[in-house]
């Protein structure tokens, strides 16, 4: 079925100059729009940027709160009784007329051992939160659930945290007496001295704005934690005094400086520490490569369609399987060098660009940077092989090339933006042939971190594997329908 005499000659037939000039301009619509958008964009920052912190495995993470501190040895432990924890929300809806006391779902203060104050650097922490009560999280990622309820003077919380080398244990009491164990971590390569205390983080507060016909756009607000620690025991220290230090910068808002600046304060045995913040895994940092770098895609898209559509309806009918099968194979071939050629150029490239201009941009390890650029080839492949199939069975490349984008590249197109409802915008690229465009995503959603896990934030509904599968399986329902109506020459009747 695939001769390579065959192929050659099917391949002679499609090489005509205006359809190679066609994606050779979709090929250099992708590549300018990702160098424009790279070399456009400049650093506002005082200097250098502030780099975007990074765990050890190089993943991007969170890790911004108020610590108060003191060296702890390989074997100790630290107690504490948290008897209060509230919060301050700045102008959250509907009016956004008013600073009001509250607490977002994850702002969370309690008891950390951390491998100094570098952000990025290996901790296990044992907390109350806002809204999902009382949690063991470490090392950015890994997140274990405790009680639930909230704290307060009638009902507070006892926390411990143990080290023994390099494991973690976190217990919880509801009176100090009664210990029930959390969870246990192993901090890999912790250092004989680690610093241990008290800490408070809180997210900012996160919103939905409605916009265009339905779909939302993101709004934050500051936030600020502040919990209340008393019957503090440590065992495993060393001699030496509480520092008091935020991790990342702090104390920059209007709030923090007029009204209730992050620290920590001792007063009579009890300590308030305040902070804002979070400490877990983030992908919102940074500029996503994939998503402002390929913004000429959904045009080369539109290109690679027509053109397929088009050589699709001038088969001559009736034709075999084998025949058919070799010319999508051959414009199939096009879709991939033509999405290979841009794609492998305007990433690379436009990273480097934007890391010269200061610009931080969310890391794309090399795997996942040949996924992307070979997962975004094949797509547009088996894009084109569907367009060609769909001008195989309408015998008109208007109907065929209309039809394709319809199905293509308005549902690539349209979800990419706050337009459409974003339950509509999931539904869009769960169904259709665009699913396939789901080998992009870069980003991972995570329970313990609230975000707009939407298409137009860059979170397809499908991974990967499942959007290519649905891409595939239109393509084979429309090679099916396609050659059976082609082996008798029918046509469908447009009148």
């Amino acid at each position: 079925m695939f001769d390579k005499a065959l192929l050659q000659r099917e391949w002679a037939d499609f090489r005509r100059p205006g359809r190679i000039v066609a994606l050779a301009a979709a090929a250099a619509v992708v590549i300018s729009f990702g160098l424009l958008f790279a070399f456009g964009s400049r650093s506002d920052c005082s200097g250098a940027c502030p780099g975007i912190p990074h765990a050890a495995d190089g993943s991007v993470v969170s890790d911004t709160f108020w610590f108060l501190h003191r060296d702890l040895g390989p074997e100790g432990s630290i107690t504490v009784r948290l008897t209060s924890m509230n919060g301050t929300i700045t102008y959250p809806p509907p009016d956004h007329d008013e600073i009001v006391s509250g607490l977002v779902p994850w702002a969370k203060t309690g008891i950390i051992v951390k491998d100094g104050l570098d952000q990025g650097s290996s901790y296990a922490a044992v907390m109350t939160t806002g809204d999902h009560g009382v949690r063991m999280q470490y090392d950015y990622e890994h997140d274990i659930a405790g009680s639930a309820g909230e704290v307060s003077p009638e009902s507070p919380r006892w926390l411990r945290l143990t080290r023994s080398g390099d494991t973690i244990t976190g217990y919880e009491s509801p009176d100090g007496e009664q210990w029930s164990t959390i969870g246990t971590a192993t901090l890999t390569g912790l250092p004989d001295t680690v610093q241990v205390g008290l800490f408070a983080a809180s997210p900012g507060d996160l919103t939905l704005r409605e916009v265009g016909l339905g779909g939302a756009i993101e709004e934050v607000r500051f936030t600020q934690a502040t919990g209340v620690f008393d019957n503090i025991d440590l065992e495993g220290a060393a001699d030496g005094e509480w520092q008091s230090d935020p991790v990342g910068e702090m104390n920059h808002t209007d709030w923090e400086k007029h009204h209730n600046a992050s620290g920590a304060v001792e007063r009579d045995g009890v300590i308030t520490v305040s902070g804002t913040g979070d400490i877990g895994p983030r992908n919102a940092e940074g500029v996503p490569a994939a998503k402002s770098l390929l913004s000429g895609l959904a045009i080369a898209l539109a290109v690679v369609l027509v053109v397929a559509a088009r050589f699709g309806a001038r088969t001559a009918a009736p034709s075999s399987f084998p025949r058919l099968a070799r010319r999508a194979a051959v414009v199939g071939a096009a879709g991939f060098v033509t999405g290979l050629v841009s794609i492998g150029i305007a990433m690379p490239a436009g990273i480097a660009v934007l890391q010269h201009n200061g610009i931080p941009v969310q890391p794309l390890s090399p795997l996942t940077g040949v996924r992307v650029v070979i997962g975004l080839a094949t797509v547009l492949a088996l894009c084109a092989a569907f367009a060609y199939w769909l001008g195989t069975l309408l015998r008109r490349g208007w109907a065929a090339s209309a039809v394709a984008l319809a199905l293509i590249a308005v549902p690539y197109t349209v979800t990419a933006f706050p337009l459409l409802p974003d339950a509509v915008s999931q539904w869009l690229l769960r169904l259709t042939p665009a699913a396939g465009f789901a080998v992009q995503q870069t980003a991972t959603e995570y329970p313990q971190v609230v975000a707009h896990y939407a298409p137009s934030a860059g979170y397809f509904p499908l991974p990967a594997w499942a959007g290519i599968a649905v891409l595939c399986c239109h393509v084979a329902a429309a090679a099916w329908w396609a050659s059976s109506r082609n082996r008798g020459g029918r046509r469908l009747n447009w009148r």
